[in-house]
């Protein structure tokens, strides 16, 4: 009883006044076999010292950099994180900033969100960013709804090479409501088959992720021409916000929404989270946008401030109104993400964006030579797929044993690509592992 505040008498006052007798009888509605009897069978407790040990056990028994070496992205990207950003982004200031229930008394924490949604636009090619949202998936899903709302139309498409777990996440979002999905299929470039999409009628929106779940860049512009020729607007999803330091950015290729994943932005791994999903859009659908817009005026005596313009959630008093039941922006993952787009700015961005690009492509060119498969025709960015003549599972095998995770195996979300693994390779990546990767996967 030594974490439960509550005495006997405390209990029993509770329970008259719910009107049972007993405990038992307050649980009485879960059936009998659902419940569990007697006590909780838990080992002994450990000391302090003991209790270190076997952390440290568990985690001996995990594959993590820098022990092991990872070619594995698949939404989750290894970069090196500047030391100025995790210095100040571990100041006190930022680790316990929060939502702004009163935006007027947090200059600070509305300084940092506008900030974030400046860089944001910008690298997007949009001309308003949200707050932030929970992940990529998550935002994706928003943006979908979005278009829903903004065009009354019950049915989008998505492309069939966005991340599966996107997709699972937006099928989530979307089934309750009864909005239809439907599926554009993959071509064997690797890219979507744009094509399939001119025989579906009113659709919202046309979702297409570049670098898609493959590493293959698609081409949003051909994708938004046909969302718009539809009536549909045209939505464009990324997992790797770098790959916009080098690549045309969506907004210029007529994307009307942009979302997805900022985890490459300072954010630690962390065995799959925190994460920071990025929505933007055109500045005609800022109202039908979720989350939070900060914007920056003068008062009366002409003093620059920052003031929550808009505040779509239905924690702001919007209830019913509400284009989002988000419950946080993830505050300090946005900074962070800030804090980094602003250290690297427009050269450095280029600069490692085009790094990991050429890491990728040196290791792809090296794994061909040695006499791998690779699938897929279309341009990558830092992955890509690989196959072996004679299977890829016993070299996978191989290749752990000396701590090298040689990428995601595809089979349980592609079945059609059983023997195939998504490899990874950015700035982390060195010459002697890729080379011994090399070495290990087609012998």
């Amino acid at each position: 009883m030594r974490y439960l505040p509550h005495t006997d008498e405390d209990i029993a006052a509770m329970l008259a006044v719910v009107g049972v007798p007993d405990l038992d009888a307050l649980f009485g509605s879960i059936p009998a076999d659902c419940r569990m009897e007697g006590e909780l069978r838990l080992p002994a407790a450990l000391n302090e010292w003991e209790l270190d040990d076997h952390m440290d056990r568990l985690a001996g028994t995990m594959a993590v950099a820098p022990e092991y070496r990872l070619f594995i992205g698949a939404g989750s990207y290894d970069h090196h994180i500047p030391a100025t950003v995790s210095s100040l982004a571990g100041r006190s200031e930022f680790l316990t900033s929060y939502t702004p229930y009163q935006p007027e008394m947090l200059q600070g924490t509305l300084q940092g969100i506008y900030e974030y949604q400046t860089l944001t636009a910008r690298l997007l090619g949009m001309e308003v960013a949200t707050a932030s949202h929970y992940d990529g998936a998550t935002a994706l899903a928003e943006a979908l709804l979005m278009a829903v709302r903004i065009t009354g139309r019950k049915k989008v498409v998505l492309s069939r090479a966005i991340h599966p777990h996107y997709r699972e996440v937006v099928r989530t979002y979307l089934t309750p409501p009864g909005i239809a999905l439907v599926e554009l299929p993959v071509l064997p470039t690797g890219q979507t088959d744009l094509a399939a999409f001119a025989g579906i009628d009113d659709a919202a929106a046309l979702a297409i992720q570049s670098p898609n779940f493959f590493g293959c860049i698609e081409n949003l512009a051909k994708a938004g021409e046909q969302a718009h020729a539809a009536g549909a607007l045209s939505i464009a999803a990324f997992t790797e916000a770098l790959a916009f330091g080098l690549l045309k950015s969506p907004g210029s290729q007529g994307a009307d929404i942009v979302a997805g994943e900022g985890q490459s932005f300072g954010i630690p791994r962390s065995f799959g989270g925190p994460a920071l999903g990025m929505l933007a859009s055109r500045k005609q659908f800022m109202r039908s946008l979720p989350g939070r817009l900060v914007g920056r005026t003068k008062d009366r005596k002409g003093r620059e401030g920052f003031v929550l313009t808009l505040a779509t959630r239905e924690q702001h008093i919007r209830r019913e109104k509400a284009t989002s039941n988000i419950c946080s922006n993830n505050s300090l993952c946005a900074l962070t993400a800030a804090m980094t787009m602003a250290s690297l700015g427009r050269t450095g961005m280029r600069t490692l964006a085009a790094l990991n690009h050429d890491k990728a492509e040196y290791l792809k060119v090296a794994l061909r030579k040695a006499g791998c498969i690779i699938p897929h025709s279309a341009p990558t960015f830092n992955e890509f797929v690989v196959t072996a003549k004679r299977g890829f599972a016993a070299s996978y095998r191989r290749l752990l044993e000396k701590k090298i995770v040689a990428g995601l195996p595809l089979a349980p979300y592609y079945p059609e690509l059983a023997g195939a693994y998504l490899l990874c390779a950015t700035e982390t990546a060195s010459k002697a592992a890729m080379d011994e990767l090399v070495k290990e996967a087609c012998r």
